[in-house]
C-alpha cells in the first residue's frame, strides 16, 4: 500500500463546522484539510450530518482542479494500491459512467487483450435500473465476479485481463462518502463523481484510463455540458496524477444497440465479436477501442489503431480472448460459442407503434425501467435476476414506422409483470410526422 507524503508542517485539525462554512462560502480546502475529511470519514469521525452537509456544500460551491485532485489521491490512499509494475505490457483500464444497452466493455475488454494489452477491469455499483456488466456475465452459467487482490493479479498475469468486481479494500473512504451521497441528492456532483471513479480506477493499477461519459435520458448525466466538463475533470485530474487519460462524450438519448437485458445483451456483445451485430454498438466499440490501443501505444495512428481493432474482431482473437476470461473465472464457454443456450423468455410480443410516423426520441430510463420490471434486475425484496427477460430489436431515432408495426419485442415470463412494463415502453417512444436528425454518437473528444 502507497504511503501519503506529509506536507512537512504541522497541521492543526479545524472544528468541521468550519471546513462546511469554508466550502459554503466558496473557499478552498488546502491539502491536509481535505485530507483530514478524508481521514475522518474512513474512520467514521465526522458525524453523518456534518458529513451530508459537507458534501452538499461541496455539490453547490464545487472544487478547483487542485482540490479536485488532492481529494481523488487521497481517496486512493485510503485504501490498498495495486502494483502491475512486474507486468511489462501497457496497462490501460476502460470506464463508462453507465448507459442503457452498453455492452461495450463485454467487447473492449477482450479486443485490448487480444492487441496485446493489460486491461484490469473492476465493476463498481451501476446508477439505478441500469444492468451492471456482472450482471450480464452472470448470465453464463459458473461465471465468478468475486476475487480478492492476490487472483486479480495472478490472472492478470497470466491471461492480461479480469472483470471482477470493485474490490472493497480499493478507496475504502470513497465507499462510505458513495453511500452517503446517494442518501443525500449529490451524485451528480462533478468533483465528487471525478475523485470518486478515478480514485478507485487508477488504484487498480492502470497505467491509462479511456473514459466513456454518456450524457442524455438515460444517463444520470441529463446535461450536455455537464458531461464535458465532467470529460474535462476526469482527463484533467488523470493527467495531473501522471496517468495517460482520454474520454467520449457520447449520446444516451436512446439504448444503445439493439437490446436490452442481461441474456440479450451477452448474445448482442458475441455478435459484434463475430463481426456482426448493430450499427452504433459497432461505432462505438470501434471508437473507444482505437483510444484504448494508442494510448497503449500499441498503435500509432488512427489509421493504425482502426486495424489494430478490425483485425483482432475479423480474425477472431478477441473472441477466444473473452473465453479465456470467462474460463479463467469458472464460466462455461460453451454457451458463447453456442448463444442459443442461453434461457430464453416463455412469451414474446411486440410493441405496437400507436399511429405511422418516424421514431422522434425514445427515453432510454423509461425502457431500462420497464426492463427492470420484467425481473432483468435485482431488487431488495427479490435478489434474483431472470436472464431471459428483456426488449430486442429497438426501433431507433430517425426510423419510419407504419401503425402497429413492432417500435420493439417485449422477452417476457410473467404476465403479471408485463402490464407495469408496458406502460414505461409506452411512455418512452414519441413518434412525429417529419424525420428527425438522429443526434451524433460521440459529441466530443477530451485528451
Amino acid at each position: 500500500m502507497l504511503k501519503r507524503t506529509l506536507s512537512g508542517r504541522r497541521f492543526v485539525k479545524p472544528p468541521y463546522t468550519y471546513l462546511i462554512e469554508k466550502k459554503r462560502d466558496g473557499g478552498e480546502f488546502s491539502q491536509d484539510e481535505i485530507r483530514y475529511i478524508i481521514d475522518s470519514t474512513e474512520e467514521g469521525e465526522i458525524p453523518q450530518y456534518q458529513l451530508a452537509a459537507l458534501a452538499m456544500a461541496i455539490y453547490f460551491q464545487g472544487m478547483s482542479a487542485q482540490e479536485t485532485a488532492t481529494l481523488t489521491e487521497e481517496l486512493m490512499l485510503s485504501g490498498e494500491v495495486i502494483d502491475l509494475s512486474h507486468i511489462a505490457k501497457p496497462k490501460i483500464d476502460k470506464y463508462s459512467t453507465g448507459g442503457v444497452g452498453d455492452k461495450t466493455s463485454l467487447v473492449l475488454v477482450p479486443l485490448a487483450v487480444a492487441s496485446g494489452i493489460v486491461l484490469p477491469m473492476m465493476c463498481g455499483q451501476e446508477q439505478e435500473y441500469v444492468i451492471g456488466t456482472l450482471d450480464k456475465l452472470s448470465a453464463i452459467p459458473g461465471f465468478r465476479s468475486e476475487a480478492s487482490i492476490k487472483s486479480f493479479v495472478a490472472q492478470l498475469e497470466k491471461i492480461h485481463g479480469a472483470i471482477v468486481k470493485q474490490s472493497t479494500e480499493l478507496a475504502p473512504a470513497d465507499a462510505k462518502l458513495f453511500k452517503l451521497r446517494r442518501n443525500t441528492g449529490t451524485i451528480p456532483s462533478l468533483p465528487l463523481i471525478t475523485g470518486s471513479v478515478l480514485s478507485k480506477k487508477l488504484a487498480e493499477g492502470s497505467e491509462g484510463l479511456v473514459i466513456d461519459v454518456k450524457w442524455g435520458n438515460g444517463s444520470f448525466i441529463k446535461d450536455l455540458e455537464q458531461a464535458k466538463q465532467l470529460a474535462r475533470s476526469m482527463t484533467r485530474v488523470g493527467r495531473s496524477m501522471k496517468r495517460r487519460c482520454v474520454a467520449l462524450v457520447t449520446d444516451m438519448n436512446q439504448p444503445l444497440g439493439d437490446s436490452v437485458g442481461t441474456s440479450l445483451e451477452v448474445k448482442e456483445a458475441i455478435q459484434l465479436l463475430r463481426g456482426e451485430g448493430p450499427d452504433d454498438l459497432k461505432e462505438l466499440v470501434l471508437k473507444l477501442g482505437m483510444e484504448i490501443v494508442r494510448l497503449a501505444g500499441v498503435a500509432g495512428s488512427t489509421l493504425s489503431a482502426k486495424q489494430t481493432v478490425q483485425r483482432h474482431i475479423a480474425d477472431g482473437s478477441a473472441l477466444e480472448t473473452l473465453k479465456k476470461i470467462v474460463e479463467a473465472q469458472g464460466g462455461d464457454t460453451s454457451y458463447l460459442d453456442d448463444p442459443e443456450k442461453f434461457p430464453t423468455a416463455k412469451h414474446i410480443r411486440k410493441l405496437p407503434a400507436p399511429k405511422r410516423g418516424y421514431v422522434h426520441t425514445i427515453n432510454a430510463s423509461m425502457v431500462a425501467r420497464g426492463v427492470h420490471m420484467l425481473g432483468a434486475g435485482l431488487t431488495k425484496a427479490k435478489g434474483k435476476i431472470d436472464y431471459a427477460v428483456g426488449v430486442s430489436e429497438i426501433k431507433k431515432v430517425g426510423t419510419q414506422v407504419k401503425q402497429g408495426e413492432p417500435l420493439m419485442m417485449i422477452h417476457y415470463n410473467d404476465e403479471s409483470k408485463l402490464e407495469s412494463a408496458l406502460e414505461y415502453f409506452k411512455a418512452a417512444y414519441r413518434l412525429a410526422p417529419k424525420r428527425p436528425t438522429p443526434p451524433p454518437l460521440v459529441v466530443e473528444r477530451v485528451a
